[in-house]
Parts: C-alpha cells; structure tokens; sequence
C-alpha cells in the first residue's frame, strides 16, 4: 500500500473532450493538500493537465445521465513533484434513495488526517464492503462521529432548517462538491455549516443526500436499515437544482485558466 505522502490527487468531472467542473476548486484544493503533505506542485500545473486531456483515450463508455458528468479524472502529483491524470468510467446510480451501512472509518495521523493522500485503499475497501452487505454506500464513522463517506461528502437537513455536514476537523475532506452548491443553497434558506455530526444528529435529521463529483446528489434513504428522515425533500431538491445549474454553467477550459 502507498504512504499517504507519496501522492496528493482529486477527483475531477470531465466532459470527455476538454472542459473540466470546477477545475480551479480542485485545483486549489490539491495545492492546499500537497502544502500538508509536503509535496511541491508543479508551477503549470492547471495548464499541463488540460494539455494532457486533449490526449487522453476514452476509458469506456460515457454516463449519460443528465445528472451526472461523462467521466473522471483523477489529477495528482506524486511527491517526486510528477503529474499524472487518469480518466474513469462513472457508474449510473438508480433513483430511488440509496441505502448505506455504517463502518469504521480509517485513522490516519495529523497532518494527513483530512487530506486527499495517496493511501486511499481503505475508502475503496469500505466501498467494496457496502456492496458486499447489499447497500449503495458506506458512510465512515468516528465512533458515533461522521467523517465521510466512501466516495461522497454526506450533508443533512437538521430539524433547525440548516444543512450540516461533517466538519474538516474532525478528519473529513472539504468537498468541493458542497463547495459549489453551497451558494445556491444558502440563496433559498438552507445555510451550510460544518459541526460535528453525531449518530443523535442522522437519527433526528429531516433528510440526507450524499454528493460528489461523480454521483452528484443523491438522497440517502437508510443506514443500517433505519430509515433516515424523508428522502428526497427540500435539501435533495435544492441541492439538485444547484448541482443542475453548476452542470451548465460550472465547466473550465483551458483558456479560463
């Protein structure tokens, strides 16, 4: 298994051809996670990865869910300072409220803790290990604290009206995705704030989504076969009106940069 400071990286939506969503989010973020980690970032960083994509094979067929992007890419740059980009078939996920199990979620030391590193097989072990007990996910926990999960950043709806999601602190990642729907979500009266969100928290929530660069929005029905709130209400609704908006508007090409 790779040292977590051999590599910082990030999952990017791709159109297939030349635009990337959010690029300059993800970006940004790599910098900031490399700065962590120790590991130098090349200076033309942005620029050399969208030359690259005009070069890249198609690695399988395009997802054609209208709420969803076509493929992946995953940029990162290894501590020897090399770029890399990687394209990734994206699966199509049903549209009825996905089920989720609770597992551990894996410790790594500050200041690893939080950042998009390279040891990375603990998120794809819990993913496989969801599929295995029949859920759509798994959502990583602290004990009875939520970190993350295992290939999207959870939000709840709290009975307060605020939407919540686990705070970077306490180990989780800082989505990019909620970091793009946030805007329009604090517009309609959902203020997005980071806390800690404990087992209490899930139990009592009105609702939860999921939401990542690759699956988008989705409603969380279940965890651990407790249902969880009402699935799809406000916050899914909002937040995927604002995921909408972003797949039209939010594309980056090169000569943005």
């Amino acid at each position: 298994m790779p040292k977590p400071r051999s590599a910082v990286w990030s999952g990017i939506a791709w159109d297939g051809k030349s635009s990337l969503l959010a690029a300059d989010m993800h970006f940004d973020r790599i910098h900031r996670h490399a700065t962590v980690l120790g590991i130098q970032t090349p200076d033309n960083l942005a620029k050399s990865v969208f030359e690259v994509l005009t070069d890249l094979e198609l690695p399988g067929e395009a997802n054609d869910s209208t709420d969803q992007a076509a493929f992946l890419v995953i940029v990162g740059v290894r501590s020897n300072g090399e770029f890399y980009v990687e394209p990734v078939v994206i699966r199509t996920w049903p549209e009825v409220p996905l089920s989720a199990i609770s597992l551990a979620a894996p410790t790594w030391d500050e200041p690893v803790r939080g950042t998009k590193h390279a040891e990375w097989g603990p998120y794809r072990d819990a993913r496989l290990t969801a599929i295995e007990n029949g859920a759509d996910i798994a959502l990583l926990f602290e004990e009875d604290i939520l970190v993350d999960g295992d290939r999207c950043a959870p939000l709840l709806l709290d009975y307060d009206g605020v939407a919540y999601h686990p705070r970077h602190s306490d180990g989780a990642l800082d989505s990019v995705t909620i970091e793009q729907i946030r805007p329009e979500l604090e517009a309609v009266g959902i203020p997005v704030r980071p806390v800690k969100l404990t087992l209490d928290m899930i139990l009592r929530a009105s609702e939860m989504v999921v939401c990542g660069s690759g699956m988008g929005v989705r409603a969380i029905g279940s965890i651990d076969s407790r249902t969880i709130g009402t699935p799809r209400g406000r916050l899914f609704q909002a937040a995927t009106e604002a995921w909408f908006s972003r797949l039209e508007v939010g594309w980056i090409t090169a000569g943005d940069i």
